[in-house]
């Protein structure tokens, strides 16, 4: 054993550089942050969107419109929809279940039926709203409309 072939043992010597521990270590000083500054300062933190007091992108670009917050949002399923699952599933009477295992719309998402397609046969459809002319369509071929 020489002092030239010594080495530590295995997991005792980490690789993380240890700043700011006084003028021996070669990493005190400023402790690699630079001098002044607000990056310098112990506390400093920057915002997000910050641009260095350049005036930041979200309050440069000009905002307009208008986001009704009551807005009532549906998935649009229509007559023809309703018409192809009913014929594949064997159905007279179309549940919004039956809508939500189709995959037209899922749980968690409103059924809206829209008059778009026709209805060749009676079909009792259960969803969450009606235009007027899918109501009127589904009524004139015997069917109903049951609003949940």
């Amino acid at each position: 054993m020489k002092l030239n072939t010594l080495k530590p043992a295995e997991g005792s010597t980490k690789s993380r550089k240890r700043i700011g521990r006084g003028p021996g270590s070669g990493l005190g000083g400023t402790s690699t942050r630079g001098s002044k500054g607000a990056k310098s300062r112990s506390g400093y933190s920057r915002k997000i969107g910050f641009e260095g007091g350049q005036m930041p992108l979200q309050r440069l670009v000009p905002k307009f419109g208008f986001k009704n917050i009551n807005r009532v949002e549906y998935k649009a399923v229509n007559l023809d929809s309703i018409q192809a699952l009913a014929d594949r599933k064997g159905l007279d009477k179309v549940t919004r279940n039956d809508i939500v295992e189709a995959g037209l719309a899922s749980s968690k998402q409103l059924v809206k039926i829209l008059a778009c397609g026709q209805l060749t046969r009676k079909i009792d459809v259960e969803a969450n709203a009606f235009s007027k002319t899918a109501e009127a369509a589904i009524e004139a071929v015997g069917g109903t409309v049951i609003k949940l």
